[in-house]
This record gives C-alpha cells, structure tokens and sequence, in this order.
C-alpha cells in the first residue's frame, strides 16, 4: 500500500481549497444572473474536481437559464452518472421535460428526486405543477403532507395542500389547512378565495345531510 506523502496531502488541499471556491463564486454568480461568469467558474471546478457532480449540476443549471435545453440535459445527466442520488441532477432533469411540456417524464424525475430527498422544496412544487398539468394526484399529496411533518410553517406547500384536498372533496382538511394558511397571512387572496369555496361546499354537505 503506497504512503501519501505530506506534498500530495498538501497538493490535494489546495485542489479542494480552490474547487471549494470556484463553487462558492459560480453560486454568487447565479444569484447575480451572471450565467456566463458561473459557467466559466463551474467549468473550471470540473476540471479541478473532475469525478464530482456539483460543477455538471452547476453547468446544467447555466446551460437551462439561458435557453441551451440539451446542453442543459447533458450535463445533468452525467452529474446523474457520476452520482446516481445526486437530487438536484434529477430535479434539474426534470425541470427541462416541465419546460417541454414532457409532464409525464418530468413527473417520474421529481418523483425520483423527493425519493432521495423528501426536503427538496423545487422538486415538491415541480412535482405539484406536472400533477395539476397530468390530472393525477394520489403521489403528490402524500409528499406534501410528508414535507409539511417537518416544514410545517411552510406556507406555500400549506396552500398546495390545500387545493389538493379541495379538489379530492377532502372540505375539512381543506378548510383546516387554508386556516392555518391564513394564520400566517390572513390578507392571501387566493386562500381567502378558496376557503370561501370551501365553506360554500361544507355547508351544500351539511345541507344534504339533514335533507
């Protein structure tokens, strides 16, 4: 077995000390929408680094904010090779078919994605998005309720939630959970809105019943 000696170990701190950098900069640069400072960053990293994911998840993101869809598809595939439970390289995945209106593909890479980390907020509304665009629901009402078990302040998640159980039929969870909504922010119009409906639909119930 070969001994690394203190100048590899010195060499190898460095590379990871500028890559680690590289990441941090190309991550100003997105905020700033400076998309081609980023790809030059990101690219520059993968050379540094180049087994690791994160600058092809970096590339692919850049490549999909400017329009390059396959480049973008690309990259987020090999992040997905390098790292087959790389979330965000499935949630960027996906992100591009939901750009194509390719719900069904994007729906089974969200899916993919909430399965290697039930916290990702970006997966969790692509996924409710693509349900809304496919008409199906069993999935995505499961994941919401499981997010909101540890994020459950989460008020954009509250009122996805919310408009699922409306749309089941579900008018006491319903109007539970726009309550809570509304708790946080009672002047949201659309929750006011739909608890309306709600209400509306709660009292028909009760109407129905006594008949």
């Amino acid at each position: 077995m070969r001994v690394i000696d203190q100048e590899e170990l010195r060499q190898y701190r460095l590379q990871r000390e500028a890559y680690e950098e590289l990441q941090v900069l190309a991550s100003c640069h997105i905020a700033s929408e400076d998309y081609v400072q980023a790809e030059r960053c990101y690219r520059r990293s993968a050379v540094l680094w180049p087994d690791r994911p994160e600058p092809y998840v970096g590339l692919g993101v850049t490549a999909m904010q400017t329009g390059r869809h396959d480049e973008a598809l690309r990259a987020f595939q090999t992040a997905r090779t390098m790292a087959p439970r790389c979330a965000e390289a499935w949630a960027g995945t996906a992100m591009i078919h939901q750009e194509r209106r390719q719900y069904p593909q994007a729906f089974e890479m969200y899916l993919r994605c909430l399965e290697i980390d039930g916290d990702n907020l970006i997966a969790l509304l692509g996924l409710f998005q693509t349900s809304c665009q496919m008409g199906t629901f069993s999935k995505i009402t499961h994941y919401l309720e499981e997010y909101l078990e540890t994020h459950p302040d989460d008020q954009s998640v509250l009122f996805c939630l919310a408009s699922l159980y409306a749309r089941d039929g579900r008018a006491i969870q319903a109007r539970q959970t726009l309550l809570t909504v509304l708790a946080y922010d009672p002047n949201k119009r659309e929750a006011r809105d739909l608890l309306k409906n709600v209400e509306e639909q709660l009292r028909n119930d009760c109407s129905k019943e006594v008949a």
